[in-house]
């Protein structure tokens, strides 16, 4: 069970945690910016204002999720290799070098896992969503490429911050708290509790999204929490037994089947 943690202060845990997931943001606003027709621009707006306005609600959770789990994080055992070397001197290479082909392996699997299941419940949502998991019906090489680091850098860290770091570590020590405290941290079950809800919230949470583009349905809506709960799981599970890294590398692996898919779907339309 680790203690508040390795010489760092929740300040420069939270720093940390803050600079690791302010590229994904900065991703995120340039693929709107470079892929927002200015047609789509509201009156009155530019389009690098509402590129940049669109870092708000994001940037928002991201700082809400740093807070959370740069308190809660190490008082339940739950490692950073960046977050928590402040002080130590210890390489992070050296940390995490034992868990990429783990973290790589599950993320490609994981990916993999996804899309196969994706083309089963296909035949459900047909009729609801004009497009699969993989991409649009018709993307072009650029849709690709200018996608490929929101996937990454928002996705596989940003996301991992917000949604591990931030939101699990926290309902882990609230589980913790209300079974009663143990030197040796969490039982299992509240990790797992943890892992789950957090891989469910995870889920529900690309549901606006995907509402601007379709209307959902009780099928579509579970064929989105159900993928990406699935996803959610494994990178939880990650997070608890190895690190935040370990989850990062996953989540950013996972999004490797999906980009080389749809430069497949490129090729073939």
């Amino acid at each position: 069970m680790s203690s508040p943690e390795n010489g760092t202060s929740f300040v420069q845990r939270f720093g940390l945690a803050l600079l690791l997931g302010v590229p994904g943001i900065v991703a995120l606003v340039g693929y709107i910016y470079l892929t927002t027709p200015l047609t789509a621009v509201p009156a009155g707006l530019s389009l690098p204002l509402l590129a940049l306005l669109s870092a708000v609600n994001p940037l928002l959770l991201l700082v809400v999720a740093c807070l959370l789990g740069a308190y809660a994080a190490p008082r339940v055992g739950l490692q950073s290799y960046v977050i928590g070397r402040a002080g130590t001197g210890d390489g992070i290479w050296r940390r995490l070098r034992g868990e990429v082909r783990l973290a790589v392996g599950i993320g490609i699997l994981g990916g993999v896992l996804v899309v196969a299941l994706d083309a089963v419940m296909a035949p459900f949502v047909a009729q609801d969503l004009p497009q699969s998991v993989i991409g649009a019906t018709r993307p072009t090489v650029l849709d690709v490429i200018a996608y490929a680091p929101v996937r990454f850098l928002y996705g596989g860290i940003t996301e991992e911050l917000m949604l591990r770091f931030g939101l699990m570590s926290v309902l882990a020590f609230v589980g913790w708290r209300a079974t009663g405290r143990r030197i040796d941290g969490p039982r299992p079950v509240v990790m797992w509790v943890a892992i789950l809800v957090s891989a469910i919230l995870f889920g529900l949470g690309h549901l606006p999204a995907l509402a601007q583009s379709v209307d959902l349905t009780p099928a579509l809506i579970a064929r989105t929490v159900l993928l990406n709960t699935v996803a959610g799981i494994l990178f939880g599970w990650l997070y608890w037994r190895r690190s935040l890294e370990a989850a990062m590398v996953a989540h950013a692996s996972f999004h490797v089947p999906l980009v080389a898919l749809s430069l497949v779907q490129v090729a073939v339309v």
